[in-house]
């Protein structure tokens, strides 16, 4: 199968049309051409991103729904989260997907191949492309994968898997100025456990149930658990289920490599999903800036900047206490939130604090299991 481009992106996900989209503003497709390779064009609201975020970002006319004002809950404690300049925002696919599309498909350089995508070893070491068992023409093209082909095996890794409703009211029931970050008042009983709930409008919002844990649920068991959260906790009895949502995040400590077998990885292939907590989004945005600035300096890639090691380092730690159940996630968020200011906490989740920030957070935390658990991890 031969097309011959300058770029080719496998997968059209997050990272594949955010890198696309970005090359396109950028003006780095003028007089250069991209190939994006999929099974199928992207469509729908197939998931939703949320994501704390500092003034205007890239996909801004993308944001569904923002929130100025945030709470936090655990047996024993509530806060309200001092956003400072924050805002926390929701993104759904279908939006994302429309935008980026509208951008891509104004550029004369940029095309599509749609087809069954598959990976296999040639016995020069690198990767070859097939699609529809015909193999790519990858010869003199930057390749950039973001299809992750199966999830990486680490003794320190969970799911962080949820299901959502989209409930609406008969009745004015929410604030669509304030969301609940993280309710951790729900039973424990399989692992980490917290509901979040963002109000879209008064009689509208999105109720989460999510678990950190090694396996998934029963379907039925999701439905009792936010049927349960709703009534005891949102003290809502009637309400109408207007949309649901299911996903599994990878949560481990596994090491990914940005340039392996002749391709450069991205996204969660490329090790953008944070190993501690599965936020992915902003993760994402910053590697594909970074790439597509490097391209246009002529710099190599392998300056894009990854993941700082002393970060992977605090993610191993912390699913250290979290897959041997040494402290749970109620225990680590709560005192996370209880002894700092939450912008700050959003910095550091976001790996942005310096040494010094670092050692403020990680001070105001259970010192002693974690200094035992950095010590198993070292």
């Amino acid at each position: 199968m031969s097309q011959r481009t300058d770029y080719i992106i496998l997968g059209s996900g997050l990272a594949g049309l955010s890198l696309a989209a970005r090359m396109v503003k950028s003006g780095l497709l003028e007089h250069q051409t991209l190939l994006i390779v999929d099974k199928a064009p992207k469509q729908g609201n197939d998931r939703t991103w949320c994501f704390w975020e500092y003034g205007k970002g890239f996909f801004e006319n993308c944001v569904y729904h923002q929130w100025p004002s945030l709470q936090f809950y655990s047996e024993g404690f509530e806060k309200d989260l001092d956003m400072y300049d924050y805002s926390y925002k929701m993104i759904r696919s279908g939006a994302l997907y429309e935008y980026c599309y509208s951008i891509l498909q104004g550029c004369k350089n940029v095309s599509f191949l749609y087809g069954e995508v598959s990976f296999h070893q040639s016995s020069r070491g690198n990767t070859e492309v097939r699609v529809n068992d015909e193999l790519l023409d990858l010869d003199g093209a930057l390749v950039f994968n973001s299809i992750l082909t199966k999830e990486p095996e680490h003794r320190l890794s969970l799911k962080q898997h949820f299901k959502g409703w989209i409930i609406e009211t008969t009745s004015p029931s929410f604030n669509p100025n304030k969301a609940t970050l993280m309710d951790f008042r729900v039973d424990q009983t399989e692992g980490s456990t917290f509901v979040y709930v963002l109000p879209l409008t008064e009689t509208t919002a999105l109720v989460e149930y999510t678990l950190f844990t090694a396996n998934l649920l029963h379907d039925h068991q999701y439905d009792a658990a936010l049927r349960n959260y709703i009534q005891q906790y949102l003290g809502i009895t009637l309400y109408e289920v207007k949309e649901t949502e299911f996903g599994v995040i990878p949560m481990t400590a596994a090491e990914f490599e940005f340039y392996k077998n002749g391709m450069y990885h991205i996204g969660t292939a490329g090790g953008q999903t944070k190993g501690s907590s599965g936020y992915t989004f902003q993760f994402v945005q910053k590697q594909t800036k970074s790439i597509v600035n490097s391209l246009l300096h002529r710099q190599k890639l392998q300056q894009v900047p990854a993941a700082g090691s002393r970060f992977h380092f605090y993610d191993r730690v912390l699913l250290e206490l979290l897959v041997n159940r040494t402290l749970e996630g109620r225990e680590i968020f709560t005192r996370l939130f209880q002894q700092n200011k939450a912008h700050r906490v959003f910095k550091f989740l976001d790996n942005e604090t310096d040494l010094l920030e670092d050692l403020g957070i990680i001070s105001s935390l259970q010192i002693v299991p974690f200094a035992k658990a950095a010590m198993r991890v070292m």
